[in-house]
């Protein structure tokens, strides 16, 4: 049997639990770090006294990074490793979050948070494979969607943070605070995480053998005598090209296409949900708890999603998260009223078009083989990011420009039903 099938006939063991949940508190760390700027920006607009188009580079700058690492630096992850990508991405993350605590001016903040970015982009496709590989195919849909639900978590623990600091210290303990438990997280994934069977089996370092038995030895499985062999569809060259071959071409483009437009709203809302409540005359507590709600509605909208894709099947249940996105969207630009109708109405919209974004993760996963993975996850990432560093920066100057609020979230309805097109032509015989 091939390594694949060893996991997808094996019982959940320890080991996986533990690099699931490694994975998880990581991205959880992600959320927490990428969305501290969206709840730290009326303070820092304040103090700074800078305009809605300039905050919006600031927020874009992250992204760019982001796209970057996941471009340039993840594909290098199907060379070394899963593992020490995980490690280095990690390192940057901190220290990219601890100097953003030092920033003195737009420019610097800008190139910090580009900084940190990288590190988040370099580590997402790798994240994304090594829970992919772990997990049991009957359990793979759902492990995927659980793990980018630790996005939103670590961005409510940022919100619930960000009350208690922002109010009565400012916005740089926040990042400190990010930075430092970063910090905390490189231990954990150099005594905790093994590196990858699948990437071990395919890739065949020195030592292959004595490494994948002593991971299967911790998994209380039976050692192997030899590695067994990829199947001939899974030796490919690496590369992008590979992510273009015939076959697979059309499918990476229309997935392309899905991230980036999903992508180009859902930054949209992270972005300016907390900074708009605020502007309409909410309090910043009750605009603080606006970017929770948010964060909580993209939780639940995750978990569901994955809940619902082995049942109703995954491409299926995404695009009918991608047609309740958009009818949120445009909901809830149009519609005023109390603090707790606007709370429901965020919660809504995010358990759609974060629950319905989350999915493509799973998708690109399924999409392509072992050898290929991390390149193909980090260069959807990296399309998906187009839409991402757009999506703030187009709405700051829309919003400058005099554009309604209500007309700025109908224009973002219309990606959320680009993304479910696209999706609609993405194939393949393990997407299910």
């Amino acid at each position: 049997m091939s390594i694949r099938q060893i996991v997808d006939e094996s019982s959940l063991s320890p080991l996986q639990i533990v690099v699931m949940g490694v994975c998880f508190f990581l991205n959880m760390l992600d959320g927490m770090d990428v969305l501290a700027i969206s709840f730290a920006a009326p303070v820092i607009a304040d103090e700074w006294g800078i305009s809605r188009s300039a905050l919006g580079i600031a927020f874009s700058a992250a992204l760019v990074g982001m796209a970057l690492g996941a471009v340039v630096i993840s594909p290098y992850t199907d060379r070394i490793g899963r593992r020490k990508m995980v490690l280095l991405s990690t390192v940057v993350i901190t220290l990219g979050m601890v100097a953003t605590a030092l920033a003195q001016s737009v420019t610097q903040l800008v190139v910090l948070r580009l900084v940190a970015g990288l590190g988040i982009g370099s580590m997402l496709a790798s994240l994304t494979s090594m829970v992919s590989e772990y997990a049991p195919d009957r359990h793979r849909n759902f492990s995927i969607l659980l793990l980018h639900s630790a996005y939103p978590v670590g961005s409510i623990f940022a919100g619930l943070v960000a009350t208690q600091l922002l109010p009565k210290y400012g916005w740089r303990p926040l990042f400190l605070l990010a930075g430092t438990v970063s910090l905390v997280a490189i231990p954990l994934v150099f005594f905790l995480m093994p590196e990858s069977l699948e990437f071990l089996a395919c890739r065949q370092p020195r030592n292959a053998l004595e490494k994948v038995n002593a991971i299967l030895a911790k998994m209380k499985l039976p050692a192997l005598e030899s590695v067994p062999p990829q199947p001939a569809h899974e030796r490919r060259g690496a590369g992008v090209r590979a992510l273009l071959a015939p076959g697979l071409g059309r499918s990476t483009v229309r997935l392309w296409v899905a991230f980036m437009m999903s992508f180009a709203t859902l930054y949209f809302l992270f972005s300016w949900v907390v900074k708009l409540a605020f502007e309409s005359g909410l309090p910043m507590e009750d605009a603080m708890h606006a970017g929770i709600s948010q964060n909580a509605g993209a939780f639940f909208g995750s978990l569901t999603l994955g809940y619902l894709s082995t049942r109703i099947g995954l491409k299926r249940i995404i695009s009918i998260f991608f047609v309740g996105a958009a009818v949120f969207t445009l909901l809830y630009g149009n519609v005023g009223g109390s603090l707790t109708l606007v709370l429901l109405l965020i919660f809504l919209l995010m358990y759609f078009v974060q629950g319905g974004f989350t999915g493509l993760y799973a998708v690109a996963a399924r999409l392509y083989p072992t050898d290929i993975r991390t390149t193909g996850v980090g260069w959807a990432i990296g399309a998906g990011r187009v839409g991402a560093i757009l999506g703030p920066a187009v709405a700051g100057f829309i919003l400058d420009a005099g554009v309604p609020i209500n007309w700025t979230f109908a224009i973002f309805s219309v990606p959320m039903i680009l993304a479910a097109v696209a999706l609609a032509g993405v194939s393949g015989s393990s997407i299910h």
